[in-house]
């Protein structure tokens, strides 16, 4: 079998970054990039993204499968199944460091009525730049250096919470 033939190595990093945030006590989020295969409350979405929280405690009968990530949760206290292709995971990270990976966005943009306003803000993880979805590149979260700046763009502001919040930086 050759590198053409052979599974996406995504759900295999998705689970091994889960099972490294359960084991480390942290808060496991994958962040997804939303479009009509993604079943998710769509209140929800935010500039054709969501972030989920898939910890044991957040969810009921988690599956991280190779082709897709199911699970019950609540919204709002209402009980929702959930349903994300793996293709359509952009990010998996801990809540509370901001360690994790990102992956290149998926080749199919966003539908026009999750698609963000033209003037409107971007998202931390929509400033990811698309890239062709090549298996191997990994995206690496940095935090902010002392004085507060990213490295190569203009740093996040902080949840309310303080502190700084990690930023998404391209490895190549």
């Amino acid at each position: 079998m050759n590198a053409l033939e052979s599974t996406s190595t995504r759900p295999y990093l998705i689970r091994a970054l889960y099972e490294w945030c359960t084991d480390n006590g942290f808060t496991p989020y994958v962040a997804v990039l939303v479009d009509d295969s993604v079943q998710v409350p769509r209140e929800y979405v935010k500039n054709g993204e969501i972030v989920l929280n898939i910890s044991y405690d957040a969810t009921s009968s988690l599956k991280l499968g190779n082709e897709f990530i199911e699970f019950k949760a609540r919204f709002a206290g209402t009980a929702r199944e959930i349903m994300v292709p793996v293709s359509r995971v952009i990010a998996i990270y801990a809540r509370e460091n901001g360690q994790g990976m990102a992956f290149p966005v998926p080749v199919t943009g966003v539908p026009a009525e999750e698609a963000p306003p033209p003037t409107s803000k971007p998202s931390p993880l929509s400033s990811v730049p698309a890239a062709p979805a090549e298996e191997g590149k990994v995206v690496q979260l940095v935090t902010p250096d002392e004085s507060g700046k990213s490295p190569d763009h203009e740093p996040p502001r902080p949840p309310a919470g303080g502190g700084p919040r990690p930023a998404l930086k391209r490895i190549k």
